[in-house]
């Protein structure tokens, strides 16, 4: 969105500049002023939620935000780790729970685990009694580790996709190889599910994903993100102490542009967040 590259990404965000004039997507904060039909929400309130269904707008100082958007913060995390969660915490959820079916027994595969879906979604597994294995970069490893994954790749040492180990769910936000080599690690009726990554990795496994599926009986798809849907479900998991979001930060709002080209490079750990005092 931001570098208008591949050149076919212009074709939704805009052809000669971004439509979205300030990016930014989740929010945590309180609530300065309400209008005159709101009856959910008051003056004070704490609140938090994913700004990708009504036009973005998440790096600045105030923003205005339909009603039906916004979930209440739980009281027992800060605005900080409030707002690490909305938009890979619900990746991570109808991703493995929703979408993949997670089953307790199962073999699990995230490929990068040690960002803000990674680490959200191994908290979201434990539950499932389940075995899982995080890829990502080296740096990322012992993080992985303390969160619970049962055993971590370095992906630029090992290709998991050759290493004749087959999951019965793939969780993907890289989506950076063929969407064949993903079927090749998949165990009979096994699922994959991308959840972002390179375009044309993108378009491979919407085109031909439902053609493996129909000849292996493998599930190859790309979920459809749905903005703040499950958003409860993700506050009672925090106030129940299973889920904490791993924080790379607070930054402050004038690092904003270099932060970018940091979460582009892939070396942040968790999710990025911002600080912004108003």
């Amino acid at each position: 969105m931001v570098r208008g590259k591949p050149f076919i990404i212009r074709l939704f965000f805009g052809l000669k500049k971004p439509k979205v004039n300030i990016p930014g997507v989740d929010i945590s904060g309180a609530i300065e002023e309400v209008g005159g039909n709101v009856s959910s929400f008051k003056i004070g309130d704490e609140i938090y939620c994913d700004l990708s269904e009504c036009g973005c707008g998440g790096f600045a100082e105030y923003v205005c935000v339909p009603e039906k958007t916004l979930s209440k913060k739980p009281a027992n995390i800060s605005f900080n780790d409030a707002s690490a969660l909305p938009h890979a915490g619900l990746l991570a959820l109808q991703g493995l729970v929703e979408k993949g079916k997670v089953k307790p027994g199962q073999r699990v595969l995230i490929n990068g685990a040690g960002g803000g879906v990674g680490t959200l979604g191994i908290q979201i597994l434990k539950p499932y009694g389940v075995k899982v294995t995080g890829v990502d970069s080296g740096e990322k490893l012992d993080l992985m580790k303390s969160l619970g994954y049962d055993s971590v790749m370095d992906y630029k040492k090992t290709e998991f996709t050759g290493t004749g180990e087959n999951y019965d769910l793939i969780l993907d936000t890289k989506t950076n190889r063929s969407v064949f080599k993903y079927a090749q690690s998949l165990k009979k009726n096994g699922t994959y599910i991308t959840v972002g990554g390179l375009m044309y990795r993108l378009l491979e496994a919407a085109l031909f994903g439902w053609l493996i599926s129909l000849f292996t009986g493998k599930k190859l798809s790309v979920l459809f993100h749905q903005p703040n849907k499950g958003l409860d479900q993700l506050s009672k998991l925090v106030e129940t102490g299973q889920l904490k979001p791993v924080v790379d930060g607070p930054y402050e709002f004038d690092k904003i542009p270099e932060l970018i080209q940091y979460l582009g490079e892939g070396r942040h750990l968790g999710k990025i967040v911002v600080s912004i005092q108003t």
